[in-house]
């Protein structure tokens, strides 16, 4: 029980991970920046936000009970612009969020080796919750490369800024003896 009681409190540990590192993202943006395409065929920021609202309200709202690909969703419109201002994404980003850490939270260790199914595909809650923190990285990393270039030199560094490394593990080595 305590194995599978630590995967889930890091599992929900690494899903707010990435959610701060796209939060500290659009902090930096302004709202024209949501809609850039960096070319005809990528996504903007604006896009990658509907869609992991859509990906999220279908795989987490009753997540042990239901196919995770529900049937009122409509993935092709995600990829389609809709949301209109930055204000109404984030309320997107957000609500998706908490469908996501809703369903996290009620989940007890137990559930983990219960077996859910995403596209009648059917999974161990446990690979489910590993498929998607790998599904949000992805995206989440889209995210802030397309920040990156937007920002370009006047991008703020979300991790280690280049050539900092050795001041930094300096620094961990005093917070961490």
């Amino acid at each position: 029980m305590q194995s599978e009681e630590t995967f889930l409190k890091d599992s929900i540990k690494r899903f707010h991970a990435d959610k701060a590192l796209a939060d500290k993202t659009f902090a930096q943006l302004d709202e024209k920046d949501f809609f850039y395409q960096p070319s005809s065929e990528s996504n903007s920021i604006a896009i990658i936000i509907q869609h992991l609202h859509g990906n999220m309200m279908s795989r987490w709202t009753n997540f042990l009970t239901e196919d995770g690909e529900k049937p009122w969703r409509q993935r092709d419109a995600e990829f389609e612009p809709s949301a209109t201002n930055k204000s109404e994404l984030l309320s997107l980003w957000e609500a998706g969020w908490h469908c996501v850490f809703t369903a996290l939270e009620q989940l007890e260790p137990a559930d983990l080796m219960k077996t859910i199914s995403i596209r009648n595909d059917p999974l161990t809650v446990c690979d489910a919750i590993i498929r998607q923190i790998a599904h949000y990285a992805y995206h989440v990393g889209q995210i802030i490369f397309v920040g990156k270039i937007i920002k370009d030199a006047n991008w703020h560094t979300l991790s280690i800024a280049k050539k900092k490394s050795n001041e930094f593990n300096q620094q961990m080595k005093k917070t961490n003896p």
